[in-house]
């Protein structure tokens, strides 16, 4: 048996995010989504996704399925639930499709997450349901999946020793570093919620951290960094200055001082020094950003928003991100003044104008960029960035 993660409708209104992943493998918390239901089930997990995205991530050949809906935070009680599930049956919350336990290879139409078919044995989940359905939803919701996923993967379990040189507000036992984890002279507040720091992380001298926090494998915090949580750093991150409420999913860099806030980056993403994002409008009303889906600005109903940024992409020092600005994979923002609000991927400019990145150059970047972590840019990734670079070159 294997869960398959669906995207379900949902992969063009978490662009740019997933224009290089599934839903599935989005990084709420400690761990990706399809990390999450892996974990908690012992079941291989698959993806159903774009085409062109298929081939990096498969679906397990053989046996029955349980179809997920790929937005949803595996929670121990919906895991349990899907687990349940019996061939021929439907999980449902609120009238919408949950997850099916499907009697034959064929996937769920796209309008039966919807709609449920009358046809199948609808099961009532009655517990909490967390979806990320969005860009701006995984920092919003980060606080709950960093509580559960912490609770998840440190049950049973002894924390590594801390320095005595830092300073704890709050439960101590809500801190936990992984192996070769260092923390040192550093002010930790758990009375917000837990943080994590993954194995060989490192928290340098006069950090500020608030919880909830996670700081992933081989991740850096630099000297004198402020972290106000719910913020989430994936593996392989180097992270300084000021940050609030932002997920970086991992291997990306905002080494310097500068403020991000209510922010989500991809992966391999580099901001300059002294990169800072406006989260709040003079006005403060509601902040509208760019929605590929919709092909124009939506509303996402927040006071707060910042910066979304695809995979890939980099910004010069001194940048300045306007409140609610999409930047797509693999473009390059520089120079004075504020940029456009939507930045489209392999863009090369900022406030004067932009033009078109080639996408030859763009790879030799990202080559050096990924060496830099040991990390190759295989034949499967390259398709995909070149597929990107088709699909939104005009």
């Amino acid at each position: 048996m294997a869960i398959i993660l669906n995207d379900a409708g949902n992969h063009r209104h978490l662009l740019p995010l997933t224009f290089t992943r599934p839903v599935g493998q989005l990084r709420p918390g400690i761990l990706r989504l399809g990390e999450g239901w892996y974990v908690r089930s012992g079941l291989a997990v698959g993806y159903r996704t774009e085409p062109y995205l298929a081939a990096s991530f498969p679906i397990p050949e053989g046996g029955p399925q349980l179809e997920v809906e790929a937005s949803l935070y595996p929670s121990d009680a919906l895991v349990s639930a899907v687990l349940d599930l019996r061939p021929g049956q439907v999980l449902v919350h609120a009238g919408r499709a949950l997850a099916f336990a499907l009697e034959s290879p064929s996937a769920p139409a796209p309008s039966d997450w919807a709609t449920v078919p009358p046809y199948l044995n609808a099961v009532s989940f009655s517990g909490d349901v967390i979806r990320f359905e969005r860009p701006w939803h995984l920092f919003q919701c980060c606080g709950q999946a960093i509580a559960q996923d912490f609770a998840l993967l440190t049950e049973g379990r002894r924390s590594q020793r801390m320095s005595a040189q830092n300073t704890i507000i709050g439960d101590p036992d809500l801190i936990f570093l992984e192996e070769g984890a260092v923390v040192e002279a550093s002010i930790l507040n758990t009375k917000g919620g837990p943080i994590y720091i993954g194995k060989d992380a490192e928290v340098m001298e006069g950090c500020i951290i608030r919880g909830p926090m996670v700081l992933g494998d081989h991740a850096q915090l630099k000297m004198g960094a402020k972290i106000y949580g719910p913020s989430v750093f994936g593996p392989e991150c180097r992270v300084g200055g000021e940050v609030n409420n932002s997920v970086i999913l991992g291997y990306s860099n905002k080494g310097h001082d500068g403020f991000l806030g209510n922010s989500v980056l991809g992966e391999w993403c580099n901001l300059g020094a002294d990169t800072n994002n406006s989260n709040l409008k003079n006005t403060y009303g509601p902040v509208k950003v760019h929605s590929y889906a919709n092909g124009g600005d939506v509303d996402t109903g927040l006071t707060f928003c910042g910066l979304i940024m695809g995979d890939h992409a980099k910004s010069g020092i001194n940048t300045m991100f306007n409140t609610g600005t999409v930047v797509g994979v693999a473009a390059n923002v520089f120079g004075g003044g504020f940029p456009p609000k939507h930045i489209p991927s392999f863009a090369w400019g900022g406030a004067n104008g932009l033009e078109t990145y080639d996408v030859e150059r763009a790879l030799v970047t990202a080559r050096r960029v990924m060496g830099r972590r040991n990390v190759p840019l295989d034949a499967l990734d390259e398709a995909v960035l070149r597929h990107v670079f088709a699909s939104t070159r005009s």
